[in-house]
C-alpha cells in the first residue's frame, strides 16, 4: 500500500515538471504570464548596386554600403499573448509592404498580424521604399525585405526562451534641437507654391537674419526595454529616442546611421558581443518629427570628418543607456496586451487651380527637376491622383507596466510629450513611422504657421485635424490595454 502511494506521488510531480521552473535551488509553478523571449538581427542591405536612396529633393544612387542595414526583431510572449517588434535600417516603408510581411510572419510563427509592430528608423541614407520627391523604389529590393523581416520574425520566435524584462530611462538633450525657427519679421516668407503664407522656417542655416528664435520643444528622454535570459544573459535592447537622423554619411553608400551604430555600440557597452545566440541591440525613432542634430544658434557650422557625429551620438547614447541599465528591476512574469486601430485621415486634395498652375510650371521642364517649385509641381499633380481619405494604422503595447505606442507618421515632438503626459503608464514612449507612412503629422498650430514639415507633397498630405485624431486614438489605445 505504502509503496503504491509513494508511485502515485512520484507520478503526480512528475506530471508537473513541464509547468515548472528552476529558481536558486528550488522550482516554482510557471505563471500564464511567464515570459519568454528571442531575438534576430536579419541583414536587409541590398544585394545589387546602384540603388536609390530617398530623403532628399533629388534622387541619389547609393554604389555600395558604408555599414550592414538590419531589420532588429524581438520577440515577447507567455503562455496568453505574443508580439512582435522590428526596427528597419529604412527611411519610409509603406503600409503594403509591411502588412506583406506581418502576413507571412503571423503564418510561420503564429503571432497576431495585430501583435506586430514594424518601424522605419528613417535615416536618410537607406534604399527607397517609399515613392516620395523623385525617389523610386526598386522593386526586387521591396520583395526582397519583405521576405527578410519575415525571416527575422522567424528566428527571433524559433529562439525564444525564458526570459525576464526590464525598462528605465535618461534624460539626454545634448543631441536635440528644435529645427523650425520663427520669422523674425512681420512678413511672411514664401513658400515653393509661390505663396508669401509661413511663419516658420525650418532648419534656416546659421546666422539667418530672417529668423529670431527656435520653437526650442524637445523631448530629451531616452528610453529602453531590456531583455535577458532568466539567468541575466542579454537577449536584446531596443531604445527609443527623439533624434530626427544624423547624416553626414560619407559618399555614394547606404548607412543605417546613428540608429546602426548605437546597436553596434550598446553591444559592446553590455558586454554582448560574445552571447550565443547574438544579441540584438535597436534604436527606434521617437517623435522627432520637428527635432534634428544641428544647432543653429552657432554663427558657423562645425566641422566635422564624415561619420564623426554619428559615432558620437551613438557613443554618448549607448554609455547613457548602459549606465541606466544598472538601476533597473527585472521582471519574468508580466501580462502582454496589444490593440491596433484604423483610423480615417483626410487628405489636403490640390484644388483645380492649384493642377492647373503645377501644369504650367512642369511644361517644358527637364527631369531631373531644379528647384523647389518644380518639385512641388509634381508632388501637387501626383497628389491629385490621392483619394479623399487614407487608413492610419496607430496601435497600443503594454509590458507590464510600460506603454508603448506606434504612430504610422513623422509625428512632432509636442504630440510625443502629451501622449507620455495623459499615458496610464509609468513609462511610456512613441514609436514613429511605424506600421505604414503616412508623412508628416504636424499639431494644427504648426500646421498654420507653414514651414517644410507643412508643405502639401507625398511626405505632408494629411489634413490639419489629423494630429488629434491620431493622438487621442494612440491615448485611448493605451487606455485601454493598461485595463
Amino acid at each position: 500500500m505504502l509503496k503504491r502511494l509513494l508511485i502515485g506521488v512520484s507520478c503526480f510531480f512528475v506530471g508537473l515538471l513541464p509547468g515548472l521552473t528552476r529558481l536558486g535551488s528550488g522550482f516554482a509553478a510557471e505563471s500564464p504570464e511567464s515570459l519568454q523571449a528571442g531575438a534576430y538581427a536579419q541583414d536587409i542591405t541590398p544585394r545589387k548596386f546602384p540603388i536609390s536612396v530617398n530623403g532628399n529633393m533629388s534622387d541619389m544612387q547609393a554604389t555600395g554600403a558604408h555599414d550592414p542595414l538590419h531589420a532588429r526583431c524581438l520577440v515577447l510572449k507567455n503562455s496568453e499573448t505574443s508580439l512582435a517588434i522590428v526596427v528597419c535600417d529604412s527611411c519610409a516603408i509603406p503600409r503594403e509592404l509591411m502588412e506583406r510581411a506581418k502576413a507571412a510572419a503571423a503564418e510561420r510563427t503564429g503571432i497576431p498580424k495585430t501583435n506586430i509592430l514594424i518601424s522605419a528608423t528613417h535615416s536618410h541614407s537607406c534604399p527607397t521604399l517609399t515613392a516620395v520627391f523623385q525617389s523610386e523604389p526598386n522593386r526586387e529590393y521591396v520583395d526582397f525585405l519583405v521576405e527578410q523581416i519575415a525571416t527575422g520574425i522567424e528566428r527571433a520566435n524559433n529562439q525564444a526562451e525564458p526570459a525576464r524584462v526590464g525598462w528605465g530611462s535618461v534624460q539626454q538633450k545634448a543631441l536635440l534641437f528644435n529645427r523650425r525657427w520663427r520669422v523674425a519679421t512681420e512678413e511672411n516668407v514664401e513658400n515653393p507654391f509661390g505663396a508669401k503664407a509661413d511663419r516658420i522656417i525650418t532648419n534656416p542655416g546659421f546666422n539667418n537674419p530672417k529668423v529670431s528664435e527656435s520653437i526650442n520643444l524637445i523631448d530629451p528622454e531616452l528610453s529602453f526595454l531590456s531583455v535577458q535570459s532568466r539567468d541575466g544573459r542579454p537577449i536584446a535592447l531596443f531604445a527609443n529616442y527623439s533624434l530626427h537622423y544624423i547624416g553626414g554619411v560619407p559618399g555614394p553608400v547606404v548607412s543605417a546611421d546613428y540608429f546602426g551604430e548605437f546597436s553596434q555600440r550598446i553591444s559592446q557597452h553590455l558586454n554582448a558581443s560574445q552571447s550565443q545566440p547574438p544579441f540584438v541591440g535597436a534604436m527606434s525613432n521617437g517623435t522627432s518629427g520637428d527635432v534634428n542634430n544641428v544647432d543653429f544658434q552657432q554663427k558657423t557650422a562645425p566641422r566635422r570628418e564624415p561619420f564623426e557625429q554619428i559615432i558620437y551620438a551613438a557613443e554618448l547614447l549607448a554609455q547613457d543607456v548602459s549606465k541606466a541599465c544598472e538601476k533597473i528591476r527585472y521582471h519574468d512574469t508580466l501580462p502582454i496586451k496589444v490593440r491596433e486601430e484604423d483610423i480615417l485621415l483626410d487628405v489636403r486634395k490640390p484644388t483645380a487651380d492649384e493642377l492647373a498652375a503645377a501644369d504650367a510650371k512642369l511644361a517644358g521642364a527637364e527631369i531631373p527637376l531644379k528647384g523647389l517649385p518644380l518639385v512641388y509641381a509634381r508632388e501637387t499633380k501626383l497628389l491629385g491622383e490621392y483619394p479623399t481619405s487614407v487608413k492610419a494604422k496607430v496601435q497600443a503595447i503594454r509590458i507590464g507596466s510600460l506603454g508603448i505606442a506606434g504612430t504610422p507618421c513623422e509625428t512632432f515632438t509636442e504630440t510625443g510629450l502629451d501622449i507620455k503626459n495623459h499615458s496610464p503608464f509609468k513609462s511610456t514612449f512613441t514609436i514613429s513611422l511605424a506600421n505604414g507612412y503616412n508623412g508628416y503629422l504636424p499639431p494644427p498650430e504648426q500646421m498654420s504657421k507653414g514651414g517644410y514639415e507643412t508643405w502639401r507633397a507625398r511626405s505632408s498630405y494629411l489634413a490639419s485635424d489629423s494630429e488629434p485624431k491620431v493622438r487621442e486614438a494612440i491615448k485611448r489605445l493605451l487606455l485601454e490595454v493598461s485595463q
